[in-house]
């Protein structure tokens, strides 16, 4: 019996010492439900890892869900070949551990499940897709993104939309309106909240039990793939997270798999994420590390993903954060770095960089560990980007204060100049900042409904203009006042009301701005970029900067003004003498604001202003952000 089911597996023994070592890049091709032959005629091999199992068994429609006993393979492995089962059957594995107790366990490599609460694995063949990407993939290839538009529209599947009845858009509708919206709004990319199998809608996707197939309520691996093709072929770029730190601890998934701690770690204490109610993967054990590994190579290899934003890194690199604080336990050399952690990211990174160089690889991480975007060496974790947390913290408190307060919180303003260039970073508006009580980006601003507006379209210029990528979450752009439900879909209907149609319009002037502007993002992560110009008035509490692209003409001057008073004149140093103009006012009535015409353009004159030699005289408008541009100026090296 084992030399039957040994001799339907492919070079098993290799199989079996890169994944007992940690280093398996295809995990799904030799674990889980496979064909036996290229058509499914002659049934499927079914292998699963269960090392410390007394006995498994498969169970499924091809065998009226009897028990049917697998046989014990080397490393911990156990098979069967069925000549009975066929595609689109349902099946599971009854563990049996060593005292007896018998557990229905999913296939941790299915790339199919049936729709929650359901909860059985599908035989589905991964087929080869004929993907018409060719011309993306390409661009991509040649594109630095350290120095290219960066602009992430996140979203949440199935709250995007919904049908009137409730019922979820399918990927094929998806594709039909969220692409061309996403390309109508001047967004780069897409970024998907999970798409992985998890049983409750509310974990919003972060509590995983399938990590190789489509949630069931969305669709299909090959759903998703025709997603994904449709976007490249459209010019927009598909990101997911991922979550390789903890699993969800429901009894049918991975938790204790062969009913002793399989995928996640031994010491109790390391094992429960007690905040989260999860277990955290055991990131030391290399079978898990070959799991996760080529979890995250199948998504970009399979499906043409290109990217992948790591969820909750911190408790992946360190033994204290968050919920681990009372009970945690230190390395061998005293420390609170969890090395294993460390090692499993700098692998990942570094595999994932020399097969898909040009895809990105993005951080959420909320501490201040130096190194996050640095060489995956010593305590470098070689992501390409990292969400910058600090910058969110700080700018979130500031817009929710009352008017009366900004000046004495200014440096919440000016602090993040001060590490704009330690890692590269993503500036998130994620949807962390717009649930459990946090209220909605317009929610948290203070004031009626024309300062509202006001100061969110300043914000969003502001941030925009700001050293380093950017994202928000679903719902900003239209100035959705509820927070946001997973529940339901976004407030569509809002369109229909004052102010809401203009800033949705304004968000696409300042998207197409941050796209063909090279002064916002060719030196967005390089401090030669950056002139800060006024960051010491906390008492009008503005802020002006000035950012450069590569060639001296490409240079925009940014100034804010946080208050609702108006500033005539407002004096800000340009360092070239000739004449400037406006080139953006988010207080226009095209955007929702008073102003009717821009004024300009400005003449030069010789005064040493904000460190450079030159100044102009504006008008800076209440709660406004402006951007403004040399029209002809001279002493500026040529292009």
């Amino acid at each position: 019996m084992v030399d039957r089911v040994l001799s339907a597996i492919p070079d098993f023994n290799d199989q079996s010492y890169y994944f007992n070592n940690g280093i398996h890049e295809s995990l799904y091709e030799f674990l889980g439900a496979h064909p036996v032959a290229e058509d499914d005629s002659k049934g499927f091999r079914f292998v699963v890892w269960a090392p410390r199992a007394k006995s498994v068994a498969l169970q499924g429609d091809f065998n009226d869900w009897r028990l049917e006993a697998m046989t014990a393979l080397p490393n911990g492995l156990w098979g069967i070949v069925s000549s009975d089962a066929r595609v689109g059957q349902f099946y599971k594995f009854m563990i049996t551990d060593q005292v007896g107790h018998q557990t229905s366990k999913i296939d941790p490599f299915a790339h199919q499940f049936e729709v929650p609460p359901k909860d059985a694995s599908v035989l589905t063949i991964l087929d080869p897709f004929s993907w018409t990407d060719q011309r993306w993939l390409s661009k991509v290839k040649r594109t630095d993104y350290t120095k290219k538009p960066l602009n992430i529209y996140e979203v949440h599947f199935s709250s995007w939309r919904t049908h009137p009845d409730g019922r979820y858009y399918s990927f094929k509708e998806l594709a039909d309106s969220l692409i061309p919206y996403v390309k109508e709004l001047g967004y780069t990319h897409i970024e998907f909240m999970p798409l992985m199998e998890h049983p409750l809608i509310a974990s919003w996707g972060y509590q995983i039990t399938g990590y190789y197939a489509v949630a069931g309520r969305f669709g299909t691996v090959n759903d998703l793939r025709e997603f994904v093709d449709q976007a490249h072929q459209a010019g927009i770029g598909v990101l997911m997270d991922w979550v390789p730190g903890h699993f969800c601890r429901n009894e049918v998934g991975l938790a204790y798999y062969d009913g002793t701690p399989t995928f996640e770690y031994e010491d109790v204490r390391r094992a429960d994420n007690v905040g989260w109610g999860s277990l955290n993967f055991d990131l030391g054990k290399p079978q898990v590390r070959s799991f996760l590994l080529s979890n995250a190579l199948f998504w970009l290899k399979e499906c043409h993903i290109d990217g992948l934003r790591t969820d909750a890194v911190s408790f992946m690199i360190y033994r204290d954060h968050g919920s681990f604080r009372e009970n945690w336990v230190p390395a061998e050399d005293g420390s609170n770095k969890n090395y294993e952690g460390i090692s499993f990211l700098q692998h990942l990174n570094q595999v994932v960089a020399k097969k898909f160089p040009q895809v990105l690889m993005i951080a959420e991480e909320a501490t201040d560990w130096e190194g996050v975007t640095a060489k995956p060496q010593g305590l470098g974790l070689g992501f390409d980007f990292k969400w910058n947390m600090g910058w969110m913290n700080d700018l979130m408190r500031f817009i929710e204060l009352p008017n009366e307060q900004r000046s004495s919180s200014y440096r919440l303003l000016t602090f993040p100049l001060m590490y704009a260039f330690n890692e590269k970073y993503i500036l998130a508006i994620s949807h962390d900042e717009v649930v459990h009580g946090k209220d909605s980006m317009l929610g948290k601003i203070k004031g009626d409904r024309y300062n509202q507006f006001a100061m969110l379209r300043a914000f969003y210029a502001y941030r925009l203009a700001f050293p380093g990528k950017k994202l928000h979450f679903m719902g900003e752009e239209i100035g959705q006042f509820l927070e946001w439900r997973e529940y339901s879909e976004l407030e569509w209907d809002v369109l229909e009301r004052p102010f809401n149609k203009e800033f949705q319009q304004f968000v696409k002037t300042v998207n197409t701005l941050y796209q063909t502007e090279k002064a916002l993002y060719e030196r967005d992560l390089d401090q030669t970029g950056l002139t800060v110009l006024e960051a010491d008035d906390a008492q009008a509490v503005i802020l002006s900067f000035m950012r450069q692209g590569e060639k001296p003409r490409d240079f925009l001057i940014i100034a804010t003004n946080f208050l609702p008073q108006e500033h005539r004149p407002y004096r800000i140093g340009v360092p070239y003498r000739g004449t400037y103009e406006i080139l953006l006012n988010s207080e226009m009535t095209e955007f929702g604001g008073t102003w009717t015409k821009e004024e300009g353009p400005f003449q030069t004159f010789e005064e040493v202003t904000n460190g450079q030699p030159y100044a102009i005289d504006v008008i800076l408008p209440a709660l406004s952000t402006i951007y403004i541009r040399p029209k002809r100026v001279y002493g500026v090296l040529k292009n």
